[in-house]
């Protein structure tokens, strides 16, 4: 896909993988449409963008409510008349044993994770059915391939993520020529770390950081911008990308 001039909605864009995305998408020449609950930070990038020469604008949105994610993806059509590119990036990865019993935490996940994920997709493939082209890129995780003790719900979640992104590639790239990416990074630096409620668990997610090097989100939008780069005959349908020295 030729970049410049497309346009793009980014999720759990206020920080991290969303944030890096964005900011690389606009240096692309992509209008960007930033896409999150916090709408302060979200101006800010905004503003960060265009004056950096980009094009961006805030969209305050909750992904696990349709109503809110119908509103926004509405305010990005007014905004620039389409959607080529819609980055479900949202997620939440609070760690505990199932035996806890964080239920509360358990079903925020699956909101967030899963059902935010599907209302976002319901919300923006209308319009790429309609063009018959577009791209669909959903954060999955190592998670989504392995499974790991303290992340069982979070794991059901991206695993998930995975198997509906290849569903969905399965039925639209044929037909509607839509492209689906599932992204699977292993331990980057990001916010996911500051939901952990559990005492032990964040403690030893913040020793990980003594024992290797973790991906810098900045290193995930450059893998997402290599796929969204290919040529229109080639679907990455999976990006697995893990730091050099991560053993497991």
């Amino acid at each position: 896909m030729e970049l410049k001039g497309k346009v793009a909605l980014v999720t759990g864009a206020s920080s991290g993988i969303g944030a890096a995305t964005a900011k690389k998408l606009a240096f692309y020449g992509v209008k960007v449409g930033l896409a999150a609950r916090r709408l302060d930070r979200l101006q800010s990038l905004a503003d960060e963008i265009n004056a950096a020469g980009g094009d961006a604008v805030a969209i305050e949105m909750d992904v696990t409510d349709q109503a809110s994610v119908d509103r926004g993806v509405q305010k990005l059509l007014q905004q620039y008349g389409t959607i080529d590119i819609a980055f479900n990036n949202a997620g939440l990865m609070p760690i505990s044993d199932i035996s806890s019993l964080k239920v509360n935490e358990w079903h925020r996940m699956v909101d967030v994770n899963l059902k935010g994920l599907l209302n976002t997709v319901a919300a923006v493939l209308p319009t790429m059915q309609e063009k018959k082209s577009g791209h669909i890129i959903n954060t999955s995780s190592i998670a989504g391939r392995k499974t790991f003790p303290g992340l069982g719900v979070y794991c059901a979640t991206k695993h998930a993520v995975a198997a509906f992104s290849d569903i969905l590639r399965m039925e639209v790239a044929p037909k509607y020529n839509i492209r689906v990416t599932s992204v699977q990074p292993g331990a980057v630096e990001s916010e996911l770390f500051e939901h952990i409620s559990d005492a032990n668990y964040r403690r030893q997610m913040e020793q990980l950081k003594e024992q290797m090097t973790f991906l810098k989100s900045e290193d995930i939008a450059d893998s997402i911008v290599f796929a969204l780069q290919a040529p229109n005959h080639v679907d990455l349908a999976e990006l697995f990308i893990m730091p050099t020295n991560q053993p497991w």
